[in-house]
């Protein structure tokens, strides 16, 4: 159990994100007053898991008081509320998301934040195909990278509390800007996401009345489409908002798949086979 360097969180948004952050605070800094903001079934959901102590219905009163504000929106949602977020924030406190493109966040949040409260961009890569409080999980994040906005040599005292916070969730803290961000997670994320939904739809169409081919899918079909799973609410904003890298990531998957292609009936394709199993290696070294 650690010291935590803040008193009172508020929670902007109790979902899947918002509720594993808060549990994960919860576990680790029962100390922290948790207030939650979101709509009144979504709050009464998180009071259920003990995920916050209380709920607000509005979203001033639940940021004033706070020396955290963790927004956990979608993309559209958050840009729409960090006026409001910035007129309301103590002086002094981080405000910091979790959405899963920078740029337009951190863009909009430097009209925004021109002192006092101080912004913080960050991207947890972490989740769950089902969404919800229900099945938010206090060590979410544990081992899995938890992305932040700037140079690190640059960061204030209370990025940096942020980041020790981080740390003892058991992520790890990866500093960058959002546009590399951008670029990074339309490969590693955004990427494989279209990829799971795509070939959900191959399967779904080359499926006869018969039930073949998916009556012979075993658990790799299914590994495969576990991503498939997520609903296409989470993504709209995250395409809309990143569609140059998606773009560019899709592109290099389609140039990929003709090369292998055409290597269908030569054992040269054992080197792609080599490639994508060091690849593989390493990331679950990694993970």
């Amino acid at each position: 159990m650690a010291n935590a360097p803040f008193h009172r969180a508020a929670i902007v948004g109790t979902g899947l994100i918002g509720g594993s952050f808060a549990l994960a605070l919860r576990k680790r800094f029962p100390h922290i007053s948790l207030v939650g903001y979101g709509r009144a079934e979504s709050l009464e959901r998180a009071r259920g898991r003990g995920a916050i102590d209380e709920g607000a219905s509005d979203l001033a009163g639940a940021v004033r008081g706070a020396d955290l504000v963790y927004i956990a929106l979608p993309i559209g949602a958050t840009i729409e509320a960090l006026p409001a977020i910035a007129k309301a924030a103590e002086p002094g406190s981080l405000v910091t998301d979790a959405c899963s493109t920078k740029t337009a966040i951190c863009r909009a949040a430097k009209e925004q934040f021109r002192g006092g409260a101080h912004f913080l961009g960050g991207h947890p890569m972490a989740g769950k195909e089902r969404s919800g409080v229900e099945n938010a999980d206090a060590d979410l994040f544990r081992g899995a990278p938890y992305v932040l906005m700037g140079p690190e040599e640059t960061a204030g005292e209370r990025a940096k509390e942020f980041t020790g916070m981080v740390r003892a969730m058991g992520a790890h803290p990866v500093w960058t800007d959002p546009e590399t961000h951008d670029w990074a997670a339309g490969i590693v994320s955004h990427l494989p996401q279209l990829l799971s939904v795509a070939l959900a739809n191959v399967v779904q169409n080359e499926t006869d009345e018969t039930g073949l081919p998916l009556a012979l899918a075993g658990q790799g079909l299914s590994d495969m489409l576990r991503l498939a799973g997520s609903p296409y609410e989470v993504w709209r904003d995250i395409l809309l908002t990143n569609t140059e890298n998606v773009s560019r990531a899709l592109d290099r998957l389609a140039q990929t798949v003709d090369h292998l292609r055409t290597r269908l009936a030569s054992k040269d394709i054992e080197q792609e086979f080599q490639t994508a199993n060091e690849l593989y290696k390493a990331l679950r070294k990694q993970s």
